[in-house]
């Protein structure tokens, strides 16, 4: 059952079925730590009085804004709607995820690296270079909405995804026809899609599995703490779930190469994939 922001009161609402329900949703990279972070859940209830008041006074700024003038009453961002305190409503939420942005009548995608002003089918472009496409979990918060509205550091409108659909072709790996909606993530196979999250990184090691598992449409209980054993489980799911020997395709190298299956590649950073063994260590192991 997610919890959505209402953007008039700052208040939050509950509902059980979100299908029924008209809302937006926010995609965006987490802020570092020393940066002063996210506001999560706690701390909007902590300012919960102020910010209604704020709101009322400023009509604040950001998503709250963009999503009211465009005539939400109810937007859903993962950095305050999720009391991650709580083990069973994390782990529910890691589980719907994908589902809440498929269902999300429109994703605003805050970019806060990207300038007003920037062209992103310029190859020069800071749109091209944002950290928001390398990371883990924004790869389902680029394929599971249909409507999806790029927007500057300053809440400016930069794109859609259909609009700039070639461009993200270009940038992502992931398919033209599966970016305009001509074709379900499903049409692509289990290694292609895999691919697509080869060089993208993520905070916790788990989450590389955790990230992925509304692309596969798989479900499996997180439990941080697992280390790689977070994608052999994911590995194991899709195997169960899903007909596609392209799973054991793995093993190149980032020149395209395929590597003996008993060798390992490694750059100045990482390893691209382990070494033996039927199942891949991580998404590098499906690189290129």
């Amino acid at each position: 059952m997610p919890r959505f922001l209402n953007t008039s009161t700052g208040e939050f609402e509950w509902h059980n079925h979100p299908e029924r329900v008209i809302y937006a949703i926010l995609s965006h990279v987490w802020r570092d730590t020393e940066l002063g972070g996210e506001q999560s859940y706690q701390d909007v209830l902590q300012l919960q009085d102020a910010m209604v008041e704020s709101l009322r006074r400023q009509k604040t700024a950001g998503v709250c804004t963009v999503a009211r003038e465009a005539g939400f009453k109810l937007v859903w961002s993962d950095a305050c709607c999720i009391d991650k305190s709580s083990s069973a409503e994390l782990s529910e939420a890691i589980n719907s995820m994908y589902e809440w942005y498929r269902l999300a009548h429109v994703c605003y995608v805050h970019l806060e690296d990207v300038p007003d002003g920037d062209v992103p089918s310029d190859h020069a472009s800071r749109f091209r270079d944002s950290k928001w496409h390398k990371r883990g979990w924004t790869l389902q918060e680029l394929i599971a909405p249909e409507r999806i509205e790029f927007l500057t550091r300053t809440w400016r409108f930069l794109g859609t995804k259909i609009g700039l659909a070639s461009t993200l072709e270009e940038i992502t790996g992931v398919d033209f026809d599966i970016l305009t909606g001509r074709a379900t993530v499903d049409s692509a196979n289990v290694a292609r899609r895999m691919s697509w999250a080869a060089e993208r990184e993520t905070s916790r090691i788990e989450d590389q599995a955790y990230s992925l598992m509304g692309i596969f449409g798989v479900h499996m209980s997180p439990i941080y703490g697992e280390g790689d054993n977070a994608f052999l489980r994911l590995q194991e799911e899709i195997i169960r779930t899903i007909t596609d020997h392209s799973i054991f395709a793995w093993g190149y190298g980032p020149d395209g190469l395929l590597r003996p299956l008993n060798s390992a590649f490694c750059d100045e950073h990482d390893c691209f994939y382990s070494a033996g063994g039927l199942l891949a260590r991580s998404p590098k192991s499906f690189v290129g």
